[in-house]
């Protein structure tokens, strides 16, 4: 058995988001949640000694340490909910319940480090913002990664400023943006997923282009609607688009989907459903001529685009957020406005999709993620040890 190289980086890797246990996870689209526990086990694959702290037990081979959910079962319990039940229900009760457990995961991290168990605290997804009023109290280094542009929600937007000082790292330079410019970035990594996981179909044609993702309307599928039918109007060979994901009809208002995308659907556009099994994902990125992804929000990564490149899928991109970061023009795909959409679709025959897999697998890797990990982890280390 091949033994694991010596460390001398002890990682407290700490994800407060109540979504992180075995009991959630699975039933829920959380991509945080899944990039933690990956990213972790490849830290520990690469050497360093990480403890992941969770509200509830994870499904890893590390070790894994919890906080206490007693009162929290009991409280389901007593109502007759699972922990999803009464987010709908109840979201303040939850949000309540959920802080709790989330303040005491994050002080027994910060209680640990400093009795000297750790040599550097990983604060990662979000809801860390319970963690940074304390983070000047714990005696070795804490880093923060967050998952939202920092001014997304009103209770981010608040607070992130006043502790611009603390360590960040950056899921993109994009993302940064959203920070005041004298921020204190210790390192940008991008995310990163395990290639091997995902077969890519490098040769033959395709009858569709892919629209993957949340079904709201800053996300911009009606775009993609609208730029695949202008293209059909005057192809030889039209296409269909078939779009995947969750719809939120029902939901707090939210009539995107009953009043903008249903009374599209038909012909040339097929809602596909919701897509949550790696097996069927993997075949309708890989399966697609090009994954469009026309978002007008300033997200700071999506998974998505990487994904579709390790399935050798090329990608149209909005020039919104991270996703010119992503892509290499005309090399890996296209970045362009919506109303570029459609003439992005008739060049798309001229990108290589061996080269989009190449550049998931030497950009992307869940390996060159951990990686960076390190050297940022190691960076922050030094500067502590200088006294800067």
């Amino acid at each position: 058995m091949k033994t694991k190289p010596k460390s001398n980086i002890r990682v407290a890797f700490v994800v407060p988001h109540i979504f992180i246990s075995r009991d959630i996870l699975p039933h829920v689209i959380f991509s945080p949640g899944r990039l933690a526990l990956s990213l972790t086990s490849e830290l520990d694959r690469q050497g360093a000694d990480v403890t992941l702290f969770t509200p509830g037990p994870a499904d890893t081979n590390l070790s894994n340490i919890t906080a206490d959910m007693s009162y929290f079962e009991t409280e389901l319990e007593g109502r007759g909910d699972t922990h999803l039940d009464l987010l709908k229900k109840h979201p303040f009760t939850f949000i309540s319940l959920a802080r709790q457990v989330q303040s005491e995961l994050i002080a027994k991290a910060y209680r640990m480090a400093n009795a000297g168990e750790f040599d550097i605290v990983h604060i990662y997804t979000n809801e860390e913002d319970t963690a940074l009023p304390f983070a000047d109290l714990c005696r070795v280094p804490v880093v923060f990664t967050h998952h939202d542009p920092f001014n997304f929600l009103v209770k981010y937007k608040s607070i992130f400023p006043k502790y611009k000082h603390l360590n960040w790292l950056s899921m993109s330079y994009a993302q940064r943006g959203s920070m005041p410019p004298d921020t204190n970035w210790v390192g940008n990594v991008y995310h990163g997923l395990n290639t091997d996981e995902w077969q890519p179909r490098l040769e033959g044609d395709s009858e569709y282009v892919a629209y993957l993702g949340r079904i709201v309307e800053p996300k911009g599928v009606h775009y993609a609607i609208s730029a695949v039918k202008q293209y059909n109007a005057t192809a030889q060979k039209p296409l269909k688009l078939k779009i995947a994901g969750k719809h939120y009809a029902g939901h707090s208002k939210d009539t995107y989907w009953q009043n903008v995308i249903e009374p599209e659907l038909g012909g040339d556009i097929e809602y596909v459903g919701h897509i949550s099994n790696h097996t069927e994902k993997n075949a309708f990125l890989a399966g697609a001529k090009a994954l469009i992804v026309p978002s007008s929000f300033d997200e700071p990564f999506g998974m998505v685009t990487i994904e579709a490149l390790a399935c050798g899928t090329p990608v149209i991109g909005s020039n919104h957020g991270a996703t010119p970061e992503l892509l290499q023009l005309g090399n890996t795909g296209f970045i362009t406005e919506p109303d570029g959409i459609t003439e992005a679709l008739k060049r798309i025959d001229t990108i290589q999709r061996s080269e989009c897999r190449n550049i998931a697998e030497s950009h992307f890797s869940l390996r060159r993620m951990a990686s960076g990990h390190i050297d940022s982890y190691t960076s922050v280390l030094k500067a502590q040890q200088a006294g800067l």
